[in-house]
């Protein structure tokens, strides 16, 4: 698999990314609705995604070597992921994440609402069984490394080792800012907030 091979998949992305909408919507208002207020999950997940794109695209530093990109993206999806949960940060992250790839680099989208999406869905579910700080930290970091492993995973296949080791400062960067600057956020918001708890379950 080259570049060139990849980018086929560029005209389909917003089709993937309208079937996940729509199935998360599916999953809230028909599978889970009597769970929880399913017009708070849609209005939080959609701000949490509204801000993880945002925090994505506003900076975005190229790296050559394997046509991507540095961001700042994992500070919102970590924060999106504790304060609310596996589900709004699993989607948050996923597809926030790949929105902002949608628009100058969709052929990274389906790579990165798998990857950013199993990285807010694993901090999500540590943190909605404990909130104290050490467990906040560990979920952050799990949550940082496996974003780093699966992008490395990626390149590996796309670019080889060499690119794929570029890569690596720049994919660590983006976790450590995520865990101190999103988790030390929403540990703090948490604990500032406990009334959002209640979409903890979802």
């Amino acid at each position: 698999m080259n570049e060139e091979q990849l980018m086929v998949i560029a005209p389909y992305v917003k089709w993937l990314l309208l079937v996940v909408a729509l199935a998360y919507l599916g999953y809230i208002f028909v599978l889970k609705k009597e769970e929880f207020k399913s017009a708070w999950i849609v209005a939080i997940s959609a701000l949490m995604t509204a801000l993880v794109a945002i925090a994505t695209m506003i900076i975005r530093i190229p790296t050559p070597q394997t046509s991507g990109y540095i961001n700042f993206g994992d500070t919102m999806v970590m924060l999106s992921a504790v304060l609310f949960g596996p589900l709004v940060g699993g989607f948050a992250g996923g597809f926030g994440s790949a929105i902002a790839d949608a628009f100058g680099y969709p052929h990274w989208a389906p790579f990165t609402l798998i990857i950013k999406g199993v990285e807010g869905w694993v901090v999500g579910y540590i943190t909605s069984k404990r909130d104290d700080f050490t467990s906040v930290l560990v979920a952050t970091i799990v949550g940082g490394f496996l974003m780093v492993l699966g992008y490395f995973l990626v390149e590996v296949w796309l670019y080889g080792i060499g690119g794929a080791t570029a890569e690596l400062p720049g994919n660590t960067l983006q976790a450590v800012t995520g865990v101190v600057v999103g988790g030390g956020l929403g540990y703090l918001l948490r604990r500032s907030y406990p009334q959002v708890s209640f979409l903890l379950k979802a």
